[in-house]
């Protein structure tokens, strides 16, 4: 009911008319107040008015308060879960470490990041200036420049952005690439902003983080993480370059820019295609895949993707279509698409272009954490954070675990997984393709050359001559199938897939030699760990450190 006064504000003031529309919800919360009885005994009375009044402002505090509690809730909910993630990724270091010789001061010194800054800045954007908030985390300069990605995202802090700085760090000793470890993050959600508004917020960060040499190319070179691709490295090394103007180098100042923008052939599909290379070599050590109780070879292993973006889907797609694995089932936030028989993911990933989801794909259900508990050879998380934990890993039926993602187990989780007998490859060996390949792209825009421009042509020529030669000797036409692989020179593509294929194949066989050799490892992710660290160590001690 709507309630018209004339009220009174105070001696001499002037009568002010209050429409006061009284709602359910207000009854509902002065119900719990203990006033709503005195409703009326003041109603018909010159007190309602004040009495009202007193109500409207104590409702009001209730929202207010309640609306502020949701928030903090929210917000300690995301710290809690970034404290976990660094918490799991420290365990898993100081479980390491303590098989190795190191002193106390040594292993602190390198589980801890070196420096982590924190940027805020201004954009004017629709009419108004929006103020962000940056992370960029140095988490060990072993090696110079220090190398990792920035991601966007609502929920980033500072504590997610130096865990995943540290795994940085273990993941490019382990793979033996010239890098420290490092991260970045900036809070915001990019659905929410155009795709000009971003450029815009890109180039400001730019900005902020340039000035401070944590862009740089022999310092810190930043590269694409969830959130962020293409677009965003490219508007990164054009604000470089202006910044820059005399420098050279500018263009390795960023990896994962589009090809045409100094980019390299293979960086968008590099971590899934890594993530073929991973379970190709790992079906070529008996003793490992018999260790998970798994029959031999990919073909109609029986797959569950994690995740449907760039790494989820480059890795479904080349296991399913280049390696025979059955994909049974895909999960994004908000359902799964379920197919015992094997789905068909080149429609699947069209159906999500055009719909924007996976809703109305055969096979769809709403339902995503049960998808996750589904039985299956091989289960490859390949989205966000922690999606294992200690309240649902027990229910997880999976012989194999890949993890596609960062630290999408936790350190209870690994423990009571390990306990049951699953299999783990380490996060920071199993997608470590990306990185790989963005060493690729640094060093070609050091040179200043594509791959395979000076060798290519004088590769057919030879390989033609030689073909040649065998026809004319054996007067037989050589098989035309093979007579095209054997001519054809290398292109870029050519170059980085065999350069991937065969660091992430050496990766493997140093962790599983490494776990095989030391009865005190119990599982892959200390052998790899053992190992990042100790090279690591390593280098600190050439430092004299």
């Amino acid at each position: 009911m709507r309630l018209v006064y004339q009220l009174k504000f105070g001696a001499g003031s002037k009568n002010r008319t209050c429409d006061l529309l009284i709602t359910n919800q207000l009854l509902y919360q002065l119900s719990y107040s203990g006033v709503s009885k005195y409703f009326k005994q003041y109603f018909y009375t010159n007190k309602f008015p004040s009495f009202l009044l007193y109500c409207l402002k104590f409702y009001v505090t209730c929202q207010s308060t309640s609306i502020l509690n949701r928030k903090e809730t929210k917000n300690n909910a995301e710290m809690s879960s970034s404290e976990n993630f660094l918490d799991s990724v420290n365990k898993m270091f100081d479980q390491s470490a303590a098989l190795l010789n190191l002193s106390n001061g040594l292993a602190e010194k390198i589980k801890v990041a070196n420096s982590t800054y924190t940027v805020r800045f201004g954009v004017r954007l629709r009419d108004k200036l929006e103020t962000f908030t940056g992370f960029r985390s140095v988490h060990s300069e072993h090696w110079e420049p220090v190398k990792g990605g920035i991601r966007y995202s609502p929920h980033a802090s500072q504590m997610e952005v130096e865990a995943l700085a540290a795994l940085m760090s273990y993941k490019c000793a382990l793979m033996d690439l010239p890098f420290g470890g490092s991260k970045g993050a900036l809070i915001v959600d990019p659905k929410k902003w155009s795709k000009r508004e971003l450029q815009r917020i890109t180039r400001r960060f730019t900005q902020e983080l340039a000035k401070r040499d944590l862009i740089h190319p022999s310092q810190n070179v930043p590269g694409p993480d969830m959130g962020t691709g293409e677009d965003e490295m490219a508007w990164i090394a054009d604000e470089y370059k202006r910044l820059h103007p005399t420098e050279i180098d500018a263009m390795a100042c960023v990896t994962g820019k589009p090809v045409r923008k100094g980019g390299i052939e293979g960086r968008i599909e590099a971590t899934g295609r890594g993530i073929q290379y991973v379970l190709k070599e790992f079906f070529e050590h008996p003793e490992d895949y018999k260790r998970a109780k798994l029959a031999p070879g990919i073909e109609q292993q029986r797959i569950i993707i994690q995740g449907f973006g760039n790494v989820g889907y480059h890795a479904a797609k080349f296991l399913s279509e280049e390696e025979g694995a059955r994909i049974t089932a895909v999960i994004e936030q908000k359902g799964s698409v379920i197919n015992d028989n094997g789905i068909d993911i080149a429609a699947l990933k069209e159906h999500s272009k055009e719909k924007g989801s996976l809703e109305g794909f055969d096979g769809f259900s709403a339902e995503s954490k049960k998808t996750l508990e589904k039985k299956c050879d091989i289960l490859i998380p390949a989205a966000t954070e922690e999606v294992i934990h200690a309240k649902n890993a027990d229910r997880i039926n999976a012989k194999l675990i890949v993890e596609a993602a960062n630290g999408p187990i936790t350190a209870e989780a690994d423990q009571l997984l390990c306990k049951k007998g699953v299999v783990i490859i380490p996060d920071f060996y199993a997608n470590a393709g990306g990185v790989t390949v963005s060493y690729f792209e640094w060093v070609k825009n050091l040179t200043h050359m594509r791959y395979g421009l000076m060798q290519r042509h004088e590769q057919e020529r030879r390989q033609s001559a030689l073909i040649s030669g065998i026809e004319e000797m054996t007067d037989k036409d050589f098989p035309i199938n093979l007579k095209d692989i054997i001519i054809n020179g290398a292109t870029e593509i050519d170059l980085v897939r065999s350069g991937l294929e065969g660091i992430m194949r050496e990766g493997y066989q140093r962790m599983s030699r490494k776990f095989h050799s030391d009865n005190r490892i119990r599982d892959f992710r200390t052998a790899a760990m053992v190992l990042a660290i100790k090279r690591i160590a390593d280098a600190y001690y050439f430092l004299g450190i």
